[in-house]
């Protein structure tokens, strides 16, 4: 028998409930960012404990949390710290084990950690593809498939794929890379098909030209950053905190009805750019 359903009136309950603080609200909420000391995801996730939710940082070893968190502390959020090597056996089970074992549960997770090398289709060998595809496609798929059993054992949950405007635009020296960044787009769809039975949400943000400490000697090459900023409409690098906002719709009650997305955060790259402009 088909589900009847009732149509919703607005009254001054409801509306409070639309307020920022209460429909992007995380409290309560446990969280997964990998890659949490680089300059996208330590940006992202304190905005993820900015809004509530408890959040386990975690990156390799070698590249220290301890700034995030210190960051996230000062700002009384919650974090914990999880160094892991992605690619050591066992990886994915122990970040998801440690996220509710410390929190006691697990709605979100963030696959932000990813790997590039810029080296040209002719001089890509084996290893580095073997690397980009692993750290790119193959543990965001089995770390996202960890946390869903979790989240279907409970009340649902978000997941965020970190995909990328290579997806949609073709650049030399990143083939490797752009396939699988538009590997993982895909794959948020075909997760968020089976999963919404579990009401879990799976969705991926595209960045554009961000400005981090990876990619400063790319802005401060003059030829590439004068190409990159004659086709912005907003004349500028993008910034981590830019991808913040979405990122929390993504996570919270208000992105409830949004999913299999891959939403682009280019600063309008793919809109095009003024042919009269000259700035």
């Amino acid at each position: 028998m088909r589900e009847k359903f009732e149509l919703r009136r607005l009254d001054g309950s409801k509306a409070r409930a639309l307020r920022p603080e209460s429909l992007f609200d995380l409290t309560g909420k446990a969280a997964i960012v990998t890659g949490a000391g680089g300059g996208l995801g330590s940006w992202l996730a304190a905005g993820l404990a900015a809004a509530g939710a408890s959040v386990l940082v975690t990156d390799h070893p070698n590249a220290s949390t301890a700034a995030t968190a210190d960051a996230i502390k000062a700002a009384n959020g919650r974090c914990e710290e999880f160094a892991c090597d992605l690619l050591a056996d066992g990886a994915v089970d122990s970040i998801v084990a440690a996220a509710v074992s410390r929190f006691g549960r697990l709605d979100i997770l963030l696959n932000n950690a990813g790997v590039n090398r810029r080296e040209r289709a002719f001089e890509v060998s084996r290893e580095s593809w073997d690397l980009i595809s692993a750290i790119d496609l193959r543990i965001p798929y089995e770390l996202s498939r960890a946390a869903a059993r979790v989240m279907a054992k409970g009340d649902g949950g978000s997941i965020i794929q970190m995909g990328s405007l290579n997806n949609a635009i073709g650049l030399a020296g990143v083939t490797v890379y752009g396939a699988h960044k538009a590997g993982l787009c895909q794959l948020a769809k075909s997760m968020s098909v089976e999963w919404a039975e579990h009401k879990i949400r799976v969705n991926a943000i595209c960045p554009g030209h961000m400005l981090t400490p990876l990619t400063v000697s790319l802005w401060n090459d003059p030829v590439r950053s004068a190409w990159l900023l004659e086709r912005s409409l907003w004349k500028r690098p993008g910034f981590p905190e830019d991808l913040v906002g979405c990122c929390l719709l993504l996570a919270s009650n208000a992105g409830s009805f949004i999913t299999g997305q891959s939403i682009y955060v280019e600063g309008g790259w793919l809109a095009g750019t003024p042919w009269d402009r000259t700035d």
